[in-house]
């Protein structure tokens, strides 16, 4: 090592005295620096300084970094400073403490809005962190909120006086855990040991009411036992209903009872219905009798629900609770602001509302319960949301278990009650929900809301800024009155057989060449009657064998032909499923429908030169949907096969992720589908060959009464119910099941491809927007400019005062004209609004023309003190000239004069 050594030294000693860049100053080492040469040194540091530059460029990254670590271990606290501004201004910083950067009124505003509890911890960040979080304007509104007040005023440099306070509050406070509360107090529903003297008096109270309405049922009881040999007399003669009409042997209703129970029950149902329910009138034609009905305020708050329940009952105890409310699986819209979820249930506004309100239910023992009219028991979070529920009220808690699809259409499912880990009820499907109303109009009612809520849904675009207050209310009362006394549904409540009847026969009607179809009819009915009266096969199978008449009624779709699983009470893993196979039968129907009813005609035409549409618009129109069904017909056949043979041990997940790999499908299908509708409206509109095609093949049974745009949306809505299916599934299905890990891994997928049609959903609204206001405006340049959006739009009107050297509180201003405002997410554009009124009516319409244009760069916005002469009025700067503009309640205002 030493001889090593020894030799290193005398190589680097030979290097430096042979070495050329020395300096003739006496000495042949390069290491000396001469100080009392100041030009010298200068030149021969920075030749040092470009040698070490060229080594430095011929080292490794490991030499590199040795070599900074040297150095820097070497600098000077200041040196190091330098070097570490000089890196923050090369190398931007990501993270960094927004308290050290931020201005000190801001940093306070953020820590603000954190938890007493939040603070606390911020303030063991560090030393800066403390004073900020005990300052005494974060901790000053906390207290005095609770009633806590200082006892002493603090000092000029006194902080964290108010924070002090507010803890040593909270460490003294007397509270009680749950278990104590409920031993001094009691529980919900429970009885206490001892009365009060008021109770004991309402109690009393109570009793006389009892005994009076007691007398009153027996009298109104003896009267009506009077009058049962009249009634069953006269029940003969009473003219047919016209609900029933011609059709009053064919509709299923139940038997007309005429006896009178000598007793009546004491307790009522209470249905409370959202306003936000499409065509709430019509489930309200349907309520039974026994059932107080409550409509109320979606807007409207908790406690103004309470109150109005309470006016409702007056007091009386009911016999079970409904709800119907817009929601989904796993959560219901009771109110705008309040979502009834997992996360919000235990919170204390909807505590104390759903313990007040359940107050007034009956115990379970007594048939009391809750039943919620949406698919909560579809989900996990839906059933531990019923379960909680439960537990918070003692109440049987029932909801649809979401097997069966469409909008509102699960509610004629089964429902499944809180113990829903043990099996749903073994009530018939919709037996809680035909508990409040008739089965036919319910039925109704369900099957028509997905179509009335898309239409409410125009609706509240339309109408909502100019009917604020009525449009809910009118909305849902214009529908339900064109649904019950148009439409007529209490006509079309038949029975079951009929139904099925009528729908073979007009099947088969469509694939004859029949002149007479009424003829036809009557002998196809003619036959189903006689086929059922001998009590033999079933009508189809003996029309298929017979094919000489014609009445062949082979199913086309592939959906009757899942096998009849066992129907178990354990089972519901193959209820879900078999309800896959059946509403992918139907889908694959429509599917199938586009292409038989509309790509076989549109290519034979243009194969026989007599094209309708040309070879490019068919195939951007139609050849998607043939792409799409080629993939569920081989997932529809995969889950048959799975059905055929069902057992506890079947799977049916790896056949949903056989699925999930082909969404390339469904992904290139709604990337094309905004062309394919504007294809549609462009062909129709240029070409009267195929706007006649459409009126011809459009809403006909052939295409399941929908159009080919509706059709075409077809996709959209099955991509949701696949979500609510398989969350179905996933819920009847145990973790130690080998198609569990299948089963999730599906619906994640499934979920993660909804946000993704909600997403294109949202940007095409954002579009559609754009080119609305595009229109709207007169003489304005073009919007469609990068990724602009319209954040929102205010009617304003335009101010000028008439001598601007009169100080603000004493200002005056006039209207000069009515404006619109048009706000960007890069940009304002400012329009003059020409209000022209309709004759003989109450409406009006406005046209806005092009004013001004001002990036929000250069935008300055400046608020106007409210005075005696204008309110709510503010000032935009802008680069060459500015604007005095007040909103229509400024102008409300100032017409009211001032108190």
């Amino acid at each position: 090592m030493e001889t090593d050594l020894k030799r290193t030294a005398e190589a680097v000693k030979r290097w430096q005295l042979s070495g050329t860049d020395g300096l003739r100053s006496g000495t042949s080492f390069s290491t000396w620096t001469p100080l009392g040469n100041k030009r010298s040194n200068a030149q021969l540091f920075e030749e040092r300084v470009n040698l070490v530059l060229h080594w430095f460029d011929l080292w490794t990254d490991k030499q590199r970094k040795h070599l900074l670590h040297s150095l820097l271990t070497r600098c000077t606290k200041t040196q190091l400073t330098y070097c570490r501004d000089l890196l923050k201004e090369t190398v931007p910083v990501t993270h960094v403490d927004f308290t050290a950067v931020l201005p000190r009124f801001l940093s306070l505003y953020v820590l603000s809005f954190l938890s007493p509890r939040d603070l606390c911890s911020a303030a063991k960040v560090s030393w800066h962190w403390r004073v900020l979080a005990e300052q005494d304007c974060i901790w000053t509104n906390r207290c005095t909120r609770k009633g806590w007040f200082l006892p002493y005023a603090p000092r000029e440099k006194e902080y964290g006086a108010w924070r002090n306070h507010y803890v040593s509050c909270v460490s003294t406070l007397d509270w009680l855990t749950p278990r104590e509360a409920a031993e001094q107090y009691g529980t919900l529903n429970q009885q206490s040991a001892g009365m009060t003297e008021e109770e004991e008096e309402r109690t009393k109270e109570r009793r006389i009411r009892d005994m009076i309405r007691a007398k009153l049922q027996e009298e109104k009881s003896s009267l009506c036992l009077s009058l049962e040999g009249l009634q069953a007399s006269t029940s003969f003669s009473e003219r047919p209903n016209k609900a029933c009409g011609a059709l009053s042997s064919f509709t299923h209703s139940p038997a007309q009872q005429h006896t009178v129970s000598p007793t009546y029950p004491h307790t009522t149902s209470l249905f409370l219905i959202s306003d936000r329910v499409p065509a709430y009138e019509l489930v309200l034609s349907g309520v039974k009798a026994g059932v107080t009905v409550i409509v109320y305020d979606h807007r409207g708050t908790l406690s103004a629900l309470l109150t109005q329940v309470e006016r409702a009952i007056s007091g009386q105890r009911v016999q079970r609770l409904g709800l119907l409310a817009p929601g989904g699986t796993e959560e219901v819209c009771l109110l705008q602001s309040y979502t009834l979820s997992e996360r919000t249930l235990l919170t204390p506004d909807h505590r104390g509302f759903w313990e007040n309100l359940c107050g007034w239910v009956a115990p379970t023992a007594d048939g009391g319960g809750i039943d919620i009219f949406a698919p909560l028991a579809a989900s996990a979070s839906g059933v531990a949301l019923i379960q909680t529920l439960s537990t918070l009220t003692g109440l049987e808690v029932r909801a649809p278990m979401g097997l069966a699809t469409g909008s509102f259409q699960n509610i004629l499912s089964e429902w499944s009650h809180s113990g829903v880990s043990a099996g749903a009820s073994n009530q018939r499907p919709a037996a809680p929900a035909l508990h409040y109303v008739t089965e036919s109009v319910l039925e109704g009612w369900c099957r028509q809301a997905g179509w009335m809520e898309e239409a409410l849904g125009v609706l509240r675009v339309d109408l909502g800024p100019q009917l604020q207050q009525v449009s809910l209310q009118a909305r849902g009362r214009a529908l339900g009155h064109f649904l019950w006394e148009k439409i007529c549904l209490e006509e079309l409540s038949v029975s079951q057989d009929l139904s099925e009847a009528l729908t073979e026969g007009l099947a088969a009607l469509t694939r004859q060449e029949e002149t007479r179809p009424l003829e036809f009819l009557a002998a196809f009915f003619t036959r189903c009657s006689e086929v059922k009266e001998k009590g033999g096969s079933p009508p189809e199978d003996e029309w298929r064998a017979e094919g000489a008449d014609g009445f062949s009624l082979a199913p086309r779709g592939s959906h009757r032909l899942a096998p009849e699983l066992p129907q178990t009470g354990l089972d519901w893993r193959g209820v879900a499923a078999r309800e896959l196979h059946h509403s992918e039968g139907l889908y694959l129907g429509r599917l199938g429908a586009v292409l038989k009813v509309y790509q076989e005609p549109l290519a034979a035409a243009l194969n026989s030169n007599r094209a309708i549409l040309s070879f490019a618009d068919i195939q951007i129109i139609l050849s998607p949907v043939a792409h799409i069904l080629e993939l569920n017909r081989v997932f529809l056949g995969d889950l048959q096969a799975r059905l055929q043979q069902w057992g506890a041990e079947q799977c049916v997940g790896d056949v949903f992720l056989k699925l999930c790999s082909g969404l390339r499908v469904y992904t290139n299908y709604l990337n094309n589908y905004t062309t394919a509708l504007s294809t549609i409206d462009k062909c129709r509109e240029t070409k009267p060959a195929f706007r006649a095609f459409l009126k011809r093949t459009d809403r006909t049974l052939a295409t399941h009464m929908l159009s080919l745009q509706e059709l075409l949306l077809c996709p959209v809505w099955r991509t949701q119910e696949y979500v609510t299916l398989l969350q179905a599934l996933s819920l009847n299905t145990q973790p130690g099941h080998p198609d569990h890990t299948h089963i999730s891994s599906a619906l994640s997928t499934m979920q993660h491809y909804r946000d993704f049609t909600q997403k294109l959903k949202r940007n095409s609204e954002r579009d559609r927007l754009m080119e609305e206001t595009q229109q709207r405006i007169q003489g304005c340049p073009n919007l469609s400019e990068g990724n602009r959006q319209l954040v929102i739009t205010q009617e304003a009107a335009l101010l000028r005062s008439p001598d601007e050297q009169i100080p603000d509180s004493l200002r005056a201003y006039e209207h000069v004209s009515d404006v619109g405002l048009f706000l960007f997410n890069d940009a304002l554009v400012l329009t003059r609004r020409n209000v022209h009124h309709t004759p003989f009516a109450l409406t009006h319409r406005s046209t806005h023309t092009f004013l001004a244009s001002v990036a929000l760069t250069s935008l300055a916005v400046r608020e106007i003190t409210h005075s005696r002469y204008v309110r709510h009025a503010f000032v935009l700067d802008g680069p060459r000239r500015s604007w005095v503009c007040a909103t229509e309640r400024a102008i409300s205002a100032a017409l009211i004069p001032s108190q």
